[in-house]
């Protein structure tokens, strides 16, 4: 592997030759494209509650983002249209997998999820952490995990699924969603709120009396999923989502969206 994690020629060469035979439009076994969209259109769950993944554009209100740019690559690979389904939460998505609402979804990797949903490897590494009052004597991650201290977070987020896990002392608030987290949050006086780091970010510059701890609790792997039933599926998205990362799909995505602090995560090794 050379500096950017890509494989040395002539390695390189055979390696995205095999990917373009897997993943090229035209060349999906229609068995395979009927594995991953049964209806004959591919239904890609959208989690707009993660800004970092997905957004509206601030003019059009068109679904922006490096999941919406997923899913339609993917939809072009397998020759099929691409519809949407927005989610306002990560915990929405699970749930809606239960009634065969979605083909593909962008979620964070977590234990409890991977009994119904089939993941690939990461695509996006992002960063899980805190945000406490200006003057809160929580200084350091490790700080938050005592008794008496409150943390507003997402429901059934993949934080909210790990801290639920992990903590000791402290006590998880749960709100809808993580922006509605943010609101508990200052409602109702929290200790914390817990959250992906970006979001955070922008809500502390826009609020001084708020600050973000430094360092993360974990990181959040985000990767593509599909229903647990559906093999055929699985498999070919694993390789398209390595296509991705590697030829600089993904990174384009994150700038393009402005999410230039998201980290596209490494390949995944070999199985």
């Amino acid at each position: 592997m050379n500096r950017m994690g890509l494989p040395d020629p002539p390695a390189c060469l055979a390696f995205f030759a095999l990917l373009a035979a897997c993943t090229t439009a035209g060349n999906v076994r229609p068995d395979v494209a009927r594995d991953v969209a049964p209806t004959g259109r591919l239904r890609a769950a959208i989690n707009f509650g993660n800004p970092v993944l997905a957004q509206k554009d601030a003019a059009t209100r068109e679904p922006r983002g490096v999941s919406v740019d997923l899913a339609r690559e993917l939809g072009r690979r397998l020759g099929l249209p691409v519809d949407l389904v927005a989610y306002d939460a990560a915990g929405k998505v699970v749930e809606a997998v239960k009634t065969g609402a979605w083909d593909v979804a962008f979620l964070a990797v977590d234990p409890e999820r991977a009994g119904e949903i089939a993941f690939t490897a990461p695509y996006v590494v992002i960063e899980g952490t805190y945000a406490v009052p200006a003057d809160s004597p929580l200084r350091a991650i490790e700080d938050v995990d005592r008794d008496g201290v409150r943390i507003a977070v997402g429901a059934r987020s993949a934080y909210d699924l790990y801290l639920t896990r992990t903590l000791k002392h402290a006590r998880l608030v749960r709100a809808p969603t993580s922006p509605a987290a943010i609101e508990l949050f200052q409602r109702e006086g929290l200790e914390a709120v817990a959250g992906v780091k970006q979001p955070l970010v922008q809500f502390a510059k826009s609020n001084p009396g708020v600050r973000v701890i430094e360092g993360r609790f974990m990181a959040i792997e985000q990767a593509m999923g599909t229903p647990r039933d559906r093999d055929s599926a699985a498999r070919y998205l694993r390789p398209f989502v390595e296509e991705m990362k590697a030829s600089g799909f993904v990174a384009a995505a994150l700038e393009r969206s402005g999410q230039r602090d998201a980290t596209v995560a490494p390949a995944a090794p070999a199985r």
